[in-house]
């Protein structure tokens, strides 16, 4: 018995409905992660492309915010940085200035060293002569002079030689004293316009690193503008070809291809519109339980035993004999209810053979509207003018009407 869902239109009719399908996966995928995320958990309507799209609109007001801030900021600290080089500038200048006035100090101070040193050895003979007359008496002075004049003269240039010495002696060292002052207070200055050039360079510095960080900043916060923008494109590109698409009984397409962790593929199994062309080639185009592959049926098992733990091996039936089947055979008919046309999210949705002739078709019920008027489904070889082919599996918002029962497990 063939395992097929349901009936193939024709192959012109099919392929204008493929091509329909890629323009809207197209424009699904353009529209980026987070939208992708928000389709999949409601159904969509066309406003919500004019939501997301005022959405980073503001987002990308907040980003050019605060990249104008940024630059302010970048501005201020860059007139910052040049006032500080000008003040480097200045000091640096100074530092030299203050430094040649030590430097100039230090050889005064040493050129007046030697200038005591010249004068004490000058006036080395002098100063003995000097402490040897001092050992004559004034009456020996007389004796050894022509005449009182000449005993006058003599003791008159003693006493001038002494204290020319003295005065020579006493200004040189004041000279030298006042130099060793000067140069102590030059030497402070000195130490201080270092400290001062060191604590400018740090603060320099420092505003250098808040220049590149803000830099770094407002070119993230360009680079988010940029995105953004680029988001804002893609959305409105999707909503195009959301409003280019025909609406029949607000079906929605929310995912296409293949579904991942369903062990059958294109590779490993062929499917076309004749279902008796499943059972060409290796492995005679069933799944391993009795089922075609990539068939609703299939599909639905595979689900039943992903979140049971049960596999119902070729109990199913065709797609329209499911609900029939899990809730009238031994092995499953202590094990589920029905739902009639009241669908809850983990339901099998089925529609039977004269919804879906002619052996009807099988979904899984991944979630349901507030309302309860609109069921999100996953399914294999369902075909409508959104399907994406035969044998793939789609992922779409339908009316809850669209399937006759739904089937749960107790």
């Amino acid at each position: 018995m063939k395992l097929r869902s349901t009936t193939p239109g024709s192959i012109s009719s099919r392929a204008q409905r493929v091509k329909r399908v890629q323009l809207f996966v197209i424009a699904f995928v353009m529209a980026g992660a987070g939208f992708f995320t928000y389709v999949r958990s409601q159904p969509v309507a066309a406003d919500q492309f004019d939501d997301q799209i005022a959405a980073l609109k503001a987002d990308m007001a907040r980003y050019q915010t605060e990249a104008n801030k940024l630059s302010k900021q970048s501005i201020t600290l860059k007139n910052t940085l040049a006032q500080l080089a000008n003040e480097k500038r200045t000091l640096l200048a100074q530092i030299d200035l203050t430094q040649a006035r030590y430097n100039k100090l230090t050889l005064q101070i040493k050129e007046t060293e030697k200038q005591i040193a010249d004068n004490k050895d000058a006036l080395g003979t002098t100063i003995a002569d000097l402490y040897v007359d001092d050992e004559v008496s004034p009456l020996e002075m007389l004796a050894s002079s022509q005449g009182i004049g000449d005993f006058l003269n003599k003791q008159e240039y003693r006493n001038s030689v002494k204290d020319s010495l003295s005065t020579t002696i006493k200004t040189v060292k004041e000279l030298k004293d006042q130099l060793a002052e000067q140069k102590v207070a030059v030497s402070k200055v000195l130490s201080e316009q270092k400290s001062a050039r060191d604590l400018l360079i740090a603060k320099e510095q420092e505003q250098a690193q808040l220049l590149a960080q803000t830099n770094n900043s407002e070119a993230k916060y360009q680079s988010l503008i940029k995105d953004t923008k680029q988001q804002i494109a893609d959305a409105r590109a999707a909503q195009i070809a959301f409003n280019n698409i025909s609406h029949s009984g607000n079906t929605v397409l929310v995912e296409s291809g293949s579904m991942v962790g369903y062990p059958w593929n294109p590779e490993n199994c062929y499917v076309d519109q004749n279902t008796a062309e499943s059972f060409k080639g290796s492995g005679g185009g069933l799944d391993g339980h009795n089922y075609a592959c990539r068939q609703c049926v299939s599909f639905v098992a595979w689900k039943i035993a992903k979140e049971t733990g049960e596999y119902y091996n070729g109990i199913l039936g065709n797609g329209g004999d499911v609900a029939y089947n899990l809730l009238t055979h031994p092995d499953t008919k202590d094990k589920y209810k029905n739902l009639g046309r009241s669908p809850q999210p983990g339901a099998v949705a089925v529609m039977y053979t004269s919804t879906a002739p002619p052996y009807g078709h099988v979904a899984w019920v991944a979630d349901v509207s507030s309302d309860r008027t609109r069921v999100l489904i996953e399914q294999y070889n369902y075909w409508n003018y959104q399907a994406p082919g035969w044998g793939l599996y789609s992922k779409m918002w339908m009316n809850a009407s669209s399937f006759d029962q739904y089937v749960i497990r107790k």
